[in-house]
């Protein structure tokens, strides 16, 4: 099995945040990768990953970087397959690294999720490998599925909460 998705970190500190992509990345079958690149400490390293991953197979790249949070830039810069930034909370409450990865210049674009949300960009690697995996595609739609149903069993439950003036 060959990973399709590479999920990089700037530190293993970043790991309990990027597990929630990984386990939706695992539950929808797709096979990753999970590597520590530092785009401060071993540059040499994530440029020679970022301008190999489309010849290794690697269709979409997950980063995730704190504080200046300049790895997912540095990947964009070097490769052709697209990237998605997860801006970890470490300091300014994650704004920082937000503000960073979001705020890229025109022709190196990285799509942006919110502040540790490892899982939504697990979920957008999903939905664009299921652009062209009908299998992939079937998997995500029974996903999204899930997520409607959560929210009708939710309001049958609301329904037995009681108050003296709700009325449903």
């Amino acid at each position: 099995m060959k990973p399709i998705v590479s999920i990089i970190m700037g530190s293993t500190s970043d790991l309990p945040v990027m597990e929630k992509a990984a386990a939706f990345l695992n539950d929808m079958q797709v096979p990753f990768e999970m590597n520590a690149l530092s785009a401060h400490r071993t540059p040499e390293a994530v440029e020679a990953f970022a301008k190999g991953a489309a010849a290794r197979g690697i269709r979409v790249i997950i980063a995730a970087a704190g504080m200046a949070a300049h790895l997912p830039g540095v990947i964009a810069a070097s490769t052709t397959v697209p990237v998605i930034g997860v801006p970890i909370k470490s300091t300014l409450e994650g704004m920082d690294a937000l503000l960073a990865i979001v705020q890229m210049p025109p022709g190196i674009p990285v799509a942006t999720v919110g502040i540790n949300a490892a899982q939504n960009a697990g979920i957008l690697a999903v939905q664009m490998l299921a652009l062209s995996d009908a299998e992939l595609a079937t998997r995500f739609a029974a996903f999204k599925e899930s997520l409607k149903r959560k929210i009708e069993k939710a309001n049958e439950e609301l329904k037995t909460v009681s108050y003296e003036y709700k009325v449903n």
